[in-house]
């Protein structure tokens, strides 16, 4: 994916359906200070299979982080739920899909809506750094902090806005979110893929293993990503991302298809 193909200015994105798919719908949500383009070349994949794909831009995302410090997590959920149920009004079949926080939102959405399936990247449900415990204490202490950067990132890079800082404040709606996101897994009774790159300096394993413990049957699906970094999507094995979940879309929805069929 060169850099040159990505839009510079974030935005919500929605396509419709066309051809045999064209009433398979994927309502996907980007991540924490991202914006849609993040997961662009991903809906622009599954736009050309023929699902109807709608990726809207979260409350205090894709502008700075001063906007981003006045948002709430249930203001990011909400807005994501939205654009899911108008997708879903217009579709058969709707499915949901998200990149790290994002994934969070998809799983939390699952958990509170009848959706055909779960695919996720990197999915965000816990934190490495230990100090997340007291957040709701350190925010008033220290107001931002700067964001998690991986080393050496191999993915092509997006204009997401000013989020030189992160803050703290919304790091705590983002601890409430994936809080939320947990308390919902056992919940969930669609089938769940899960795409988790071998190596992730923002998104630890143990939200993979949340998963296998709290989800059980309904993780259909785990594949490792060797050879990218968190955000995958933009990343090498994102064509692997893309022809495997549209491979699971598919699948799942001609299984729902056959069961309501008489």
């Amino acid at each position: 994916m060169s850099e040159s193909s990505i839009p510079s200015r974030p935005a919500a994105f929605s396509y419709p359906g066309h051809g045999p798919n064209a009433r398979i719908g994927v309502a996907i949500c980007h991540g924490f200070t991202g914006s849609p383009l993040s997961v662009l070349p991903w809906a622009e994949h599954l736009a050309s299979q023929g699902y109807a794909v709608t990726v809207p831009l979260l409350p205090g995302h894709g502008t700075d982080w001063r906007q981003l410090a006045r948002t709430r997590w249930n203001e990011w959920y909400r807005s994501f739920e939205a654009a899911y149920v108008d997708l879903a009004g217009r579709t058969d079949t709707c499915f949901v899909a998200g990149l790290s926080m994002g994934g969070a939102i998809a799983l939390l959405t699952a958990s509170r809506h009848q959706v055909a399936g779960v695919s996720v990247v990197n999915p965000g449900l816990s934190f490495y750094d230990r100090r997340v415990r007291v957040i709701g204490v350190l925010k008033y202490i220290q107001k931002t902090t700067i964001p998690i950067q991986e080393d050496q990132p191999t993915a092509a890079a997006t204009e997401d806005g000013d989020y030189s800082r992160t803050p703290l404040s919304a790091v705590h709606e983002l601890k409430k979110l994936f809080g939320a996101a947990i308390r919902g897994l056992t919940g969930i009774t669609a089938p769940v893929q899960v795409f988790k790159s071998d190596t992730d300096a923002v998104v630890p394993p143990t939200s993979l293993a949340v998963l296998r413990n709290r989800l059980g049957e309904q993780l259909t699906d785990v594949v490792s990503l060797a050879s990218s970094g968190h955000v995958a999507t933009l990343d090498v094995d994102a064509p692997e991302i893309f022809t495997k979940s549209s491979a699971f879309f598919r699948a799942h929805a001609r299984q729902r298809t056959s069961m309501e069929t008489p």
